[in-house]
Order: structure tokens, then C-alpha cells, then sequence
């Protein structure tokens, strides 16, 4: 087992991985930027070490910074978290040039499944659905064209690298094709340094459901159930929730073998994600794979009772799994709202300092945060200020411990989207389970507030 491990993230999740750590006896080392010196994940850790100003460009993104910053601390692995470089190739190169551990999939893995139009060839070949689409990245021209006209209209665009919405554009007439993929390719350039894009088959109003597996480097395979995180704005998840009310048993077994076939067809070790789209029939497609820990991990973890991060560590280390696929026992229901610092009806980010902090308790309530009284918000990074996850013995209880715990935390001195949040706890189509990717994009052209705190309605599964 890993004596030291240095973490290269911050934030909510930096404090996640500190908590594993204590329990299973390692020490842990906290890289910050000037503007973080004064956080939590700063306070916690063991030793931590200055890694560059306040841009993510010129701190957590400085690769040269954070291996000097494992050299010097006598780290002997390294935890990415999620965003930053958690799934950068080049990063878990340098790693293990180091000498060190990169707690996650090797760097092959990285990069097969980080481009998208090669994840989809080699799902493909091991039997998992994929929607139609091109078979590699495609430049402006009679090609886009002809591959267009054979997918039909409406179709999307997609970075082949990447993620978050960034370079994606969905076309619905021929007209629109060339000027669509202009902007998606100069999107995805800025973004991600790589320009090239590949096209899909749009599907109006699916679901989006994913799947939670862990593999061991022994040949071991596992997964965890799915996470419904259907509730979307611009392709950035807003609540998640474990299980979905759209899997009957039948269904979520051919996604979970889905999900295990992606994972050998990849040779994915540690702790990933496999996400699809659902149809109203049942039709489900592959669409991409996560090779991270999920910002959303805590409801699996509510729902089974397995400790992710743990397992990350111990499979890094070169351990089996902890538990085979006949003893993952799910029980219950969790839901997680991710509380972001902006205005709830413009979604315009809300920096700033926190004038104060009270967060909710009580039976099947968790909150995630390094957030707290006289902290300033930083413009600099991810709005998410705190992760709210409730459990209930059904979805019902669920939603009303979500509810109450909503309704009680304060947040002062910035905006937050806890409104949002309460809006659609109340909202009839989510208490009974009526999701898509476009459920919040009809909620807010309804103009139907359902004022927080009230009841809407029986609480259930569609």
C-alpha cells in the first residue's frame, strides 16, 4: 500500500480523497494555487505545497509544478480527482517517468477512451450499441456531407476530446452543417488543443443513465448499478440520483453487461464510468466512458455502501477488488444536488465571500463541501461550491429529506442555485420520475415556479 499520496486537485473532492486516506493509514500531500492557500484541503492535509498563481493554466494544470511538488514531499502516487488532469494521458505519462503511481487507468487507456470516435470503434467491436454515426474524426466537406446525408437529420457534432459540452453542436438541417461544424471545430480547438470532431445520430429527449464499474488489474471486473443523470443544462449535470426509475430489472442488467463489455474491450482498470443514452423503448447507446471518479459518486456509494475512493486507492496499489459482483448489494435510494455560486435564474456565476455558512443534518443526509463561513468564492475555478446527497429507505423519503435539507441550508453573501434545486424537487414531472435531457429546458420556459417547501404532489417512479 502507498505510504504518501499527493493529490492534484482542490476543492470539495481534494477533501474526499484526504478523508479516504486517513482511514486506510496514508499520508497525504495538498498542491494549491495563491488563491487556495487558505483552504480546507490546504488546512487538512499532511504537508502541502504552493504550485503557481491562481489560474488553473499556471497551478493545477502545471504539470512540471505538481511533479516537482511530489519529488520534494517523498510522495509515491498521485490522485487526479475529477476535471483538471484527471484524464490526461500526457499527465500519467509523467507519472510513472516519476516513479509514481497515477491512481487511475494507464495511460493507454487514457487515450483510447479520452478520443471519443476510437472509444465508439472499440465498444463497437466488443458488441456494445452505439448510435449511428461516422466511423472516425471527419474534416469539413463532400465527406461530412455524405455521412450526414446517410445518418439523417437531426445529428450532433461532437470533440472528439474532452468533455462538458464543449465543442458539440447539434444540426438539424443541411443548410446549418458547414457553419455547425466551423464552430464546433474551433470550440473544441480552444478547448482541448485538438480540433477534431466526429458526428452522431441526435436523439431528441433520451435519458441519460450511466453505469459505475471498477475493474482490478487481475482480470476482475465489478459494477456498482447506475446513476440517473438525466437532469441537464447545456450538457452539465444538475441532479443525480441512484437507481433510475426507468430500469426494470431486465434492462438494467443488459446496461450493466454493456457497461462490463466496454471495460474489457477497453482493458479499463480503477474506477470508471460508462454512460448511454436511454430511449422510451429501451433502445440504449454507448456514448462515451469517464475514466475518473464521478463528481456524482456519493449516491452510489449512499446506495451500496462500497467507498469509491478506497477502492481507487487499493486497485491502484495493485489489490483485487474488495468485493465480488454477487456481494454489491444495492439498498434504497440517494439523490445528490450539486449546489453551484450563481444567480439560480440566469445561471451567470456568483463569486464572492460567503458571509455565512450553515449546512443540514440529520438521518440520511451528507454534504460535501469545501466551502464555509468567510470563504471567498473564486472566479477562477468550478462554480460548485457543495455536494447535497440524501438517502431514503424509496425514492420517496429521499426527496423529502432532499427537501427539508434544502430548505435549511443557508448560503450568504453569494447566490447559489438552491432555488433550482427546491423548484424542481417540487416540480409533478420529477416526482414521479418523467426525466430526459430536455426535462429542465421545458421547466424553465413553463414559467410554473411551484414555491419551495410546498408539497406538489405524490412523490414515486415512472
Amino acid at each position: 500500500m502507498f505510504k504518501k499520496i499527493l493529490i492534484a486537485n482542490r476543492g470539495e473532492i481534494a477533501l474526499r480523497i484526504i478523508w479516504a486516506c486517513r482511514e486506510l493509514g496514508i499520508s497525504t500531500v495538498a498542491v494549491y494555487s495563491e488563491a487556495d492557500a487558505h483552504s480546507l484541503h490546504v488546512k487538512f492535509a499532511d504537508e502541502d505545497v504552493c504550485v503557481g498563481p491562481a489560474r488553473a493554466g499556471d497551478s493545477y494544470l502545471n504539470i512540471s509544478s505538481i511533479m516537482s511538488a511530489a519529488e520534494i514531499t517523498g510522495a509515491d502516487a498521485v490522485h487526479p480527482g475529477y476535471g483538471f488532469l484527471s484524464e490526461s494521458a500526457h499527465f500519467a505519462e509523467v507519472c510513472e517517468a516519476c516513479h509514481l503511481t497515477f491512481i487511475g487507468p494507464s495511460p493507454e487507456v487514457l487515450r483510447l477512451v479520452g478520443d471519443k470516435a476510437r472509444a465508439r470503434q472499440t465498444v463497437t467491436a466488443g458488441g456494445v450499441p452505439v448510435l449511428p454515426g461516422s466511423d472516425g474524426p471527419l474534416a469539413p466537406g463532400e465527406e461530412l456531407d455524405r455521412v450526414a446525408e446517410e445518418i439523417g437529420y437531426p445529428l450532433i457534432i461532437k470533440a472528439t476530446a474532452g468533455g462538458g459540452g464543449k465543442g458539440m453542436r447539434v444540426v438539424r438541417s443541411f443548410e446549418d452543417l458547414a457553419s455547425a461544424m466551423s464552430v464546433a471545430r474551433q470550440e473544441a480547438g480552444a478547448s482541448f488543443a485538438d480540433d477534431r470532431v466526429y458526428v452522431e445520430k441526435f436523439l431528441e429527449d433520451p435519458r441519460h443513465v450511466e453505469f459505475q464499474i471498477l475493474a482490478d488489474k487481475h482480470g476482475n471486473q465489478i459494477h456498482l448499478g447506475e446513476r440517473e443523470c438525466s437532469i441537464q443544462r447545456r450538457h452539465q449535470k444538475i441532479i443525480e440520483e441512484s437507481p433510475s426509475t426507468a430500469l426494470t430489472p431486465s434492462l438494467r442488467e443488459a446496461m450493466a453487461a454493456a457497461a462490463i463489455s466496454t471495460a474489457r474491450a477497453s482493458r479499463y482498470t480503477n474506477a470508471g464510468t460508462v454512460e448511454f443514452l436511454l430511449e422510451r423503448d429501451g433502445s440504449f447507446y454507448f456514448i462515451e466512458m469517464n475514466a475518473r471518479i464521478q463528481v456524482e459518486h456519493p449516491v452510489t456509494e449512499m446506495v451500496t455502501g462500497i467507498d469509491l475512493i478506497k477502492e481507487q486507492i487499493r486497485v491502484a496499489a495493485g489489490e483485487s477488488l474488495g468485493y465480488s459482483q454477487r456481494q454489491v448489494k444495492w439498498r434504497g435510494h440517494s439523490i445528490e444536488c450539486r449546489i453551484n455560486a450563481e444567480c439560480p435564474d440566469t445561471f451567470v456565476p456568483s463569486p464572492g465571500l460567503i458571509t455565512s455558512f450553515h449546512l443540514p443534518g440529520g438521518p440520511g443526509v451528507r454534504v460535501d463541501t469545501a466551502a464555509h463561513s468567510q470563504l471567498t468564492v473564486s472566479p477562477y475555478y468550478d462554480s460548485m461550491i457543495a455536494k447535497l446527497i440524501t438517502y431514503g429507505n424509496d425514492r420517496a423519503e429521499a426527496i423529502f429529506r432532499m427537501r427539508r435539507s434544502l430548505e435549511v441550508m443557508v448560503v450568504e453573501g453569494i447566490k447559489t442555485n438552491i432555488p433550482l434545486h427546491l423548484r424542481i424537487l417540487n416540480d409533478p414531472d420529477f416526482l414521479i420520475g418523467r426525466l430526459s435531457t430536455g426535462y429542465l429546458d421545458r421547466l424553465l420556459s413553463s414559467g410554473d415556479t411551484n414555491a419551495p417547501g410546498k408539497a406538489a404532489g405524490a412523490v414515486g417512479s415512472a
